[in-house]
């Protein structure tokens, strides 16, 4: 009998390792289907340096010099940054802006000893406008004068866009639709396009109204999307590129098209609303088509296609930062229809609000919401 009983004991326990076993081998097999997609770099080669901590809110970050930046903070703050010394100073300035949920001062850009910036403007107690303005910093002072203005003004905290691009003698801006929706599909209004003005303000005769979209403002561009918060000129193609936030999932990376329309609010992009309800479709034909998207969102911010000797394996490559997912991602794509994405690396430095590259050195800098600055170089 006891004989017997062990030989029970014994098939059962292999019985029991065996499917033990089995469990094992569909998880590794999973989590081989689930990273195939990504790359993740190895973290030794690379570090990242803080250095500094002590921001408030900073938005965006915009090289004046070899070791000089402007740096933008959303309450309403610019500050001088000296990157080698770690010395900062306020610049004086006179803007109206109006600090209310994701609004503020936004982004810098400092182009031929010039400073353009957009903001959330102060217009009518809380209404407000995406609008950007230009001076010159002088003195430890700008004075700056508004050459676009978001029509109409919106009483509401959310999706500005903001960022600025110069390609040439053309200005770039994303103007995101303000939470607002289906205003992004109405051309007679600025919220929820891409819009492009002459660096002095004026605009341009060859934009999309004077080439058959007559109902169209004569400043946009594109219209059709919710809130890009990244915008960069490639060095490589001359193409300006863009990320756009989706609503619960449905985040993309694409490029800025002459007079099309990215679909907003008529397609979710593979997202849904935050009540959980549908919203579109992921694409159909009539509508631009993003080179990549991202289903869950991971809240993607500024972008850059890097050049530069620091990571030179990276030149054109975009770099895409995000907020929600704390990470830092490479997108190859040659071929728009085929594209590879490496994660280089994940909850390091916290939710990255900015990127810019050094255009000498190739060392890359971060922007957090938590205050603080960083630089990422080789070890």
């Amino acid at each position: 009998m006891l004989k017997l009983f062990l030989n029970l004991e014994n098939k059962k326990l292999i019985i029991t390792l065996y499917f033990k076993f089995i469990k094992m081998l569909r998880i590794f097999f999973s989590l081989i289907i689930l990273f195939s997609n990504f790359n993740f770099a190895n973290a030794e080669d690379f570090k990242l340096t803080e250095i500094l901590e002590d921001l408030n809110s900073p938005w965006s970050l915009s090289f004046v010099s070899q070791n000089e930046v402007l740096i933008t903070e959303k309450p309403g703050n610019i500050i001088y940054v000296n990157i080698e010394n770690k010395k900062q100073k306020k610049v004086k300035h006179n803007l109206k802006v109006l600090e209310h949920g994701q609004g503020g001062l936004l982004d810098v850009l400092y182009h031929n000893k010039k400073v353009f910036i957009s903001y959330s403007e102060k217009r009518k107690d809380f209404e407000s406008s995406t609008s950007i303005a230009k001076g010159k910093y002088s003195d430890n002072k700008i004075d700056f004068k508004n050459i676009f203005r978001a029509e109409p003004q919106i009483e509401s905290g959310y999706h500005f866009g903001s960022r600025l691009v110069i390609q040439g003698n053309y200005l770039f801006a994303s103007v995101g639709e303000r939470g607002q929706g289906m205003i992004a599909q109405d051309p007679t209004k600025h919220p929820g396009s891409i819009i492009r003005i002459y660096i002095d303000g004026s605009i341009p005769k060859d934009n999309p109204k004077f080439k058959g979209k007559n109902n169209w403002l004569p400043e946009i561009f594109q219209i059709g999307v919710r809130n890009p918060q990244g915008l960069t000129l490639s060095p490589f193609d001359q193409k300006i590129y863009m990320s756009n936030h989706g609503a619960k999932g449905g985040d993309w990376f694409g490029q800025v098209k002459f007079g099309e329309n990215y679909g907003w609010k008529i397609l979710g992009w593979g997202g849904k609303n935050y009540s959980g309800t549908e919203i579109g479709p992921k694409w159909k034909p009539g509508f631009t088509k993003a080179i990549y998207y991202w289903i869950p969102s991971i809240a993607t911010s500024a972008i850059a296609i890097y050049k530069g000797k620091e990571f030179n394996d990276w030149n054109g490559h975009a770099l895409v930062t995000s907020l929600k997912d704390r990470s830092l991602r490479k997108l190859i794509f040659k071929d728009t229809n085929e594209v590879k994405e490496d994660i280089i690396f994940k909850d390091k430095i916290g939710r990255i609000r900015d990127i810019k590259i050094h255009k000498d050195t190739g060392k890359i800098f971060f922007l957090t919401d938590d205050g603080s600055l960083w630089k990422m170089e080789k070890k």
